[in-house]
């Protein structure tokens, strides 16, 4: 038995007392810890190139949406799981077409694929209506994208499993990690619908429901937040010359923005117009859910369809441009 007088008693009686206070004060600070790192999922957000306030959780962990990383494709004429209206994203590159059906990306947001011997990223953002295509050779290095499961102003945040370095798509650049303020490469691709897809591409390949997961690849995901005006997150620049959901196609040339509402451009033509350096030809087929913005000579310029809400947000001086 130990003695109360016992020196090495005292000290341990000490010790208990003020572990009876301590044990308490970290179990506050870890559950604090652990409800930041379940704010953050897991990445480091101490240095940031935007305002960490417009971090939010969008509710699902890190790769709780899982990113499609071995891409399995099946030719046109096979595929009987689209519906003539549904809407591709098209790509093309070393002479090879393929089409990622929306219906599949609204599931995964981002698909890593590698076509024509280019290294690429299929995004997509249900909540912008964002699809837009991206290198995935960055600074000489391959990466492979991942769902952060964060958002910045309404819009998907992706990371990179190299670096853990975030990643906003309609910024197109990182903005946080060591990859901080690195600019992604944005190719041009396709939005159209599977219908005329199909007919400019018969030979081309379609991406499978074989993902390897196991989602209703034939549902309506989102119906009711694309049939509604209201966002689901709140975003600055509310700017009103359009509807939040209007659906303009953006573009960026020499650091500046351009909107073109397509409820205004005019069918069976094109426009002409002027952006930073660069003349372009502007034409919208109404039927096939299809823009196309080129130079002069035809070459094809990065262009994204995108609710008002969010080009305007990201870009808030952009042009827009009115009949």
């Amino acid at each position: 038995m130990v003695a109360y007088n016992d020196p090495g008693n005292l000290v341990l009686r000490t010790i208990s007392r003020r572990l009876r206070l301590v044990i308490p004060f970290v179990m506050i600070m870890c559950l604090g810890f652990s409800a930041w790192a379940q704010a953050s999922n897991g990445f480091d957000l101490s240095v940031l190139a935007i305002d960490r306030d417009e971090i939010l959780a969008g509710g699902p962990p890190r790769d709780g949406i899982p990113s499609i990383d071995r891409p399995k494709f099946i030719a046109a004429k096979k595929v009987d799981y689209l519906h003539d209206d549904d809407l591709v994203i098209g790509l093309v590159r070393g002479g090879i077409a393929r089409a990622y059906p929306a219906r599949i990306l609204v599931w995964h947001e981002i698909v890593n694929d590698v076509i024509g011997g280019d290294a690429v990223a299929v995004t997509y953002c249900p909540l912008c209506g964002t699809a837009m295509v991206f290198a995935r050779k960055i600074n000489g290095k391959v990466v492979t994208f991942g769902v952060s499961g964060l958002l910045y102003r309404s819009d998907v945040l992706m990371y990179d499993r190299e670096s853990e370095s975030l990643w906003s798509q309609l910024a197109m650049k990182a903005v946080s990690g060591p990859a901080i303020d690195t600019k992604l490469v944005w190719l041009p691709s396709e939005h159209l619908t599977w219908k005329a897809w199909r007919e400019k591409y018969p030979h081309g390949e379609v991406l499978s429901t074989d993902t390897g997961y196991k989602r209703n690849y034939q549902g309506e995901a989102y119906a009711a937040y694309f049939a509604s005006e209201e966002t689901m997150f709140p975003v600055p620049h509310t700017r009103k010359e359009l509807s939040n959901k209007a659906w303009v196609v953006g573009i960026l040339i020499d650091g500046k923005a351009k909107a073109y509402p397509i409820s205004d451009l005019p069918a069976g033509r094109a426009i002409e117009d002027r952006l930073g350096s660069q003349q372009l030809l502007i034409r919208y087929d109404a039927d096939k859910r299809y823009p196309q913005i080129t130079d002069r000579k035809g070459k094809p310029i990065p262009s994204v369809m995108v609710f008002w809400f969010a080009w305007q947000a990201f870009y808030p001086n952009t042009d827009l441009w009115r009949p």
